[in-house]
């Protein structure tokens, strides 16, 4: 997952980090309220969990250039759905910065803005979700609309902080335009496949519902709220 390099420069950059350290004190706080409900060891375990699968859906699965940026299934709404909205978090910053600082060392001065764009969509489908899914739902009973909308919104988040980037730091200029047209019609299979993805893992889960140990999936997943 990367901003391409160039995208943003020079002074411009600071902003990234003003941006990526309120999305991190944002995901801190979460987590502080996880350690609360479920304690450290659940959210450990989770975030562990959370970080593998990040680092594999950012190497394993198909990922390509469009445009300012990559194409990725990351599906951030399965992490929330299976892990909660802290340990997503924190799952996608480490799996971000394992990528950024080991594999792809070009990635490191973008770390910022592609942090930011990965937490701050994940924070607006935690808002979504809290308002369309009833308190007497459980995740595993979610249906196909659910999970598209809550998909939806955090890929449409993705796809709205690349082209904030792109306009901040390249303008409005005609090549520009396309590149993040390109990029957002290239994320709309994303958006289709998702949710699917979303309801396989769902319905595995509810398989084995006694089978998952509590502490390394979110209350929701088997449990009203």
């Amino acid at each position: 997952m990367h901003i391409e390099p160039g995208v943003v420069t020079g002074a411009k950059i600071v902003l990234s980090y003003a941006t990526a350290a309120g999305a991190g004190a944002i995901g801190l706080k979460m987590a502080w309220d996880a350690i609360k409900e479920k304690g450290l060891v659940s959210l450990a375990m989770r975030t562990v969990a959370a970080a593998v699968m990040v680092f594999s859906f950012f190497q394993l699965l198909p990922h390509y250039p469009v445009g300012v940026s990559e194409v990725h299934f990351i599906l951030g709404s399965t992490l929330f759905l299976v892990f909660g909205a802290a340990p997503a978090a924190l799952g996608l910053a480490i799996g971000l910065a394992i990528q950024s600082f080991f594999l792809a060392p070009f990635d490191i001065p973008q770390f910022g803005m592609n942090l930011t764009t990965l937490l701050v969509p994940l924070f607006g489908l935690k808002m979504i979700a809290d308002r369309i899914i009833p308190a007497s739902t459980r995740y595993v009973d979610l249906s196909y609309k659910q999970t598209l909308v809550l998909s939806a919104a955090f890929q449409a988040g993705v796809v709205a902080w690349v082209g904030f980037w792109a306009f901040y730091g390249q303008g409005f200029g005609a090549e520009n335009l396309v590149n993040v047209s390109t990029f957002g019609i290239a994320y709309m299979a994303v958006i289709l496949i998702e949710p699917l993805a979303d309801l396989a893992i769902l319905f595995l889960a509810k398989t084995m519902d006694k089978g998952l140990p509590v502490a390394l999936v979110t209350p929701r997943l088997f449990n009203a709220a």
